[in-house]
């Protein structure tokens, strides 16, 4: 008995790796394709072999299949029933009629695919006593919903059949990246505290394990694989990366731009966990530095995601590099105070603060003639966060003001002087308080 073509099949596996450390993602996609390797011919050599090989099929088709019999043939009546019955079994087709006329067996109906009407001839063609088919078969092309409701629940069975063969290297599998989770976290807590005990910096740290943690993992993933796939090898996997190396780093090359940038603030940059920083419009602690983001906690307590490329290629201010900062402020005495008593009593106000580091670094400087005052440069050192900043400058400021007051120096206001080039206004405007004093009612 002729068994029914079996169609070529193809397996896709694509399989996604774990985030970790909470901001990484690193995607591996694999696709295995079994498909036979065809070598490459000129376009006038392959076409002439694919005309010779029609040719040659259409006349095996109408070459007689066995030599014609003469004596002993079977009846045409037996061989039209033999076919029927084979052809009804099939259960592929309509209205079919099938005659046998002196060994020339004739079919003619509909057949539901162009495979199966092929199927159909070649059966006749092997059947006994059977000397040429006509086959006038045509390929319905009518929907069927029972038929393809038939053939879902098929592919749906066939699925879930294979499903429970390949249940048990599922679980192997997942067993494996539990394994490699957990050999991961195991590792990594090792390597800090081997860095810890050597007083290494932490984003030196924080880069051996982020990097030892992918390292475990592609390993880990590239044995599940195998696992789940038997068919699958490393070396396979490998070469499929390599193959699609060159489309996935143009399609990732802003990820891979972050990762490279991470790695080399990671590895030796100005700026480190616990470090306040600005950048562009932000300023923020560093909660955080992973191979791809940098999150920085904002003074407001908002969090913020920043790529690494940003901060590897703009500008960045690293604000706690040094463990103290300079502050300036500008402040203004009016004209008519002595200049060297207000200097002391300023730079003695600003040496009395508690949040003032370094007593002797305070500086007053006379700095320019303004508006309305002599404006002064007040500089001293204080802690490097900017609470400390703040701090600090409020403190100076109160301690500065109430100096002032204590020693009868004015802090003015902005002064305006109107001069008039018309003598009467002046006059009429000097005349003014004198008439209000002489007739009070008015006023």
């Amino acid at each position: 008995m002729i068994a029914p073509p079996v169609e070529p099949s193809a397996r896709f596996v694509t399989f996604f790796p774990l985030r970790f450390g909470g901001v990484l993602t690193f995607l591996l996609t694999l696709v295995i394709a079994d498909v036979g390797s065809v070598r490459a011919q000129p376009p006038v050599e392959q076409a002439a072999e694919s005309a010779q090989a029609a040719a040659e099929e259409a006349e095996q088709a109408n070459s007689p299949s066995n030599p014609v019999a003469v004596d002993n043939v079977a009846d045409d009546q037996k061989i039209s029933r033999r076919l029927s019955d084979i052809f009804a079994s099939a259960n592929w087709f309509k209205q079919l009629e099938v005659k046998s006329d002196s060994g020339i067996v004739t079919l003619s109906g509909l057949a539901d695919t162009e495979e199966h009407r092929e199927w159909a001839g070649n059966v006749a063609r092997k059947t006994q006593d059977v000397v040429a088919v006509v086959n006038r078969l045509q390929v319905d092309t009518t929907v069927d919903f029972s038929s393809s409701a038939d053939v879902v629940r098929t592919s749906l069975d066939r699925l879930w059949r294979d499903f429970l063969v390949r249940l048990p290297l599922l679980v192997a599998g997942l067993v494996v990246i539990v394994a490699t989770a957990l050999f991961s976290k195991a590792v990594g807590w090792m390597v800090v505290r081997l860095l810890d005990r050597r007083k290494i910096r932490v984003g030196l740290k924080d880069l051996c394990h982020q990097l030892l943690s992918i390292a475990i993992w592609v390993a880990g993933l590239l044995i599940a694989t195998v696992v789940i796939f038997p068919g699958m090898t490393p070396s396979k996997a490998l070469t499929v990366l390599g193959l699609g190396s060159v489309a996935i780093g143009f399609a990732f090359k802003d990820i891979f731009e972050n990762f490279f940038a991470g790695i080399l603030i990671l590895w030796r940059y100005p700026f480190d966990r616990g470090d306040f920083i600005t950048a562009g419009e932000i300023t923020g602690r560093v909660e955080e530095i992973t191979v791809r983001n940098t999150m920085i906690r904002r003074l407001d307590g908002e969090l913020t995601v920043v790529p690494n490329a940003n901060l590897f290629k703009n500008d960045v201010d690293v604000l706690t590099n040094q463990p103290q900062r300079r502050v300036r402020i500008i402040c203004g005495v009016a004209y008519g105070e002595d200049v060297d008593q207000s200097r002391a009593v300023i730079l003695e106000a600003v040496q009395s603060c508690d949040h003032v580091v370094g007593k002797r670094t305070v500086e007053v400087f006379a700095q320019e003639f303004a508006s309305s005052s002599i404006n002064f440069e007040v500089a001293w050192w204080t802690g490097a966060k900017p609470v400390d900043i703040r701090r600090s400058r409020d403190e100076v400021v109160a301690a500065i003001k109430r100096a002032l007051d204590q020693a009868g120096i004015e802090i003015p206001f902005p002064y305006r002087t109107l001069t008039f080039k018309d003598p009467r206004i002046a006059d009429a405007l000097a005349a003014e308080p004198a008439s209000r004093e002489a007739d009070p009612e008015t006023a």
